[in-house]
This record gives structure tokens, C-alpha cells and sequence, in this order.
């Protein structure tokens, strides 16, 4: 992060929990009174962690940090279904997951979630269709048939420590859904399943421990703002 080629800029920001990443590019944007601004990935507003912004000329590089593989953390819930595929749905019971073993979630993970994967996006999210999106479409009752997409899946460690969750690290290509591994999983499993919190802690090289809170950024453009930065 810095300002020294203001206003084109990069930053590393640790999204909070219920802000869209449009939220955190428009706040950024009016605070740090520039005119272009953009992210390199979205995150689900439920979701925390590393977003990237580019500013100014900066934003015509977007595309070349958005192809990099992402790297995320979070919960499997098992047991319970939801619309979304995450903890914005109506939860509905959906099977025992004390019935799984261990061993049964590993044979699924490595013989169906590891490597090359085709995968079917969820409902709800930000996809367009016919011009509108996804999520308006599922907001109306209205269902359409998605097609599989190859996604790439080059890392999933997990961990068991109760019976209806799985914690999990997955490293994952450009386009992949979290969501979708979740509910997959657990359908694949016979349980349900969901996802129940996601952090996204890498995108390539770029690592969470680099990034900054929005309004850490913000007072420390306040305190250059002076001195390198026109105003």
C-alpha cells in the first residue's frame, strides 16, 4: 500500500463482515478523492478478509491480480441446507451429519474436490442472465438451469474438531465458489451442508497479515494528504 504514485495506487484492505465489496471500493473512493476505483475479486458481504483495490491508472492492471489463485479459510456446517449456500439463507434440517465419518468426507474431498472440478455456480450470486442477475432472478421464485464450469481446486486441508463442521484451508482458481463446495459437499455426503464462514486470506502472493482495515487507510491518507498528495 502506499500514495507515493498518487492517486494511482494499490491497496490491500481486510474487508469486514457485511459490507459488499462495492461498499468498501465507494467508501474508499470518496475518502481518498480519487475518480477511478475498482477490486480485484469479489468477496459475499457475509465474508471477511483480502479484497484488493486499484485506483487511478492503476485500474487498467485489475484484470492481471484478478486471474490469481485465491486462497480462503472458513466453516462447513453439515446437517443443515440453505438457499444461498451460506448463513444469509433460511437454514432447513437436512439429514444427521453423526452418521458421516471421517473417512467418508476424505474419499469425497480428494475424489471430487481436489484438482479439476466442474461446477455449478449458485442461484444467488452476482452472474447475469439475459441481462439481469442471478440472485434478482432467485429473489423471484424464478430457477434456471446453470451449466458446470471447470474450476481448479490445487488445495483443500481440513479438519473435523465436531461433528457437523469442517474447518478448512482451500487454495482455488479464479471463478471458484466457496458456496458451491460447501453445498456440494454436503450433498455429496448425504447430510447437507453450508457454509457458515468464509475469510479469504491470500490472493497470490498477496497476503491478509499485508492488509490494512478501511479506516486505518483512510487516517493514514489523512496524514500524508498534506505533504505527497495534491488535494
Amino acid at each position: 500500500m502506499g500514495f507515493s504514485n498518487w492517486p494511482d495506487g494499490w491497496f490491500l484492505v481486510d474487508k469486514p463482515a457485511g459490507w459488499t465489496s462495492f461498499d468498501v471500493v465507494n467508501k474508499l473512493r470518496r475518502a481518498l478523492r480519487v475518480k477511478k476505483a475498482g477490486h480485484a475479486g469479489t468477496l459475499d458481504p457475509a465474508a471477511t478478509g483480502l479484497l484488493i483495490l486499484a485506483t487511478g491508472k492503476n485500474t487498467r492492471q485489475i484484470e492481471t491480480v484478478q486471474g490469481l489463485d485465491k486462497t480462503y479459510t472458513g466453516t462447513i456446517t453439515l446437517g443443515q441446507t440453505s438457499a444461498t449456500y451460506d448463513q444469509e439463507g433460511a437454514l432447513t434440517p437436512s439429514g444427521d451429519p453423526g452418521t458421516v465419518s471421517d473417512q467418508q468426507i476424505r474419499d469425497q474431498i480428494e475424489s471430487a474436490f481436489t484438482g479439476t472440478i466442474h461446477q455449478v455456480p449458485p442461484m444467488f450470486s452476482a452472474l447475469k442472465r439475459d441481462g439481469k442477475k442471478l440472485y434478482e432472478l432467485a429473489r423471484q421464485g424464478k430457477t434456471i438451469t446453470l451449466e458446470a464450469r471447470p474450476v481448479q481446486i490445487s488445495r483443500f486441508d481440513w479438519t473435523r474438531p465436531v461433528p457437523e463442521q469442517i474447518h478448512f484451508a482451500i487454495t482455488c482458481s479464479k471463478g471458484t465458489y466457496i458456496r458451491s463446495i460447501a453445498h456440494d459437499l454436503g450433498s455429496a455426503l448425504g447430510c447437507g451442508g453450508y457454509l457458515s464462514d468464509l475469510r479469504r486470506t491470500a490472493i497470490g502472493p498477496y497476503q491478509i497479515s499485508e492488509a490494512l482495515d478501511i479506516e486505518t487507510i483512510i487516517a493514514r491518507f489523512r496524514q500524508v494528504a498534506g505533504e505527497e498528495i495534491p488535494t
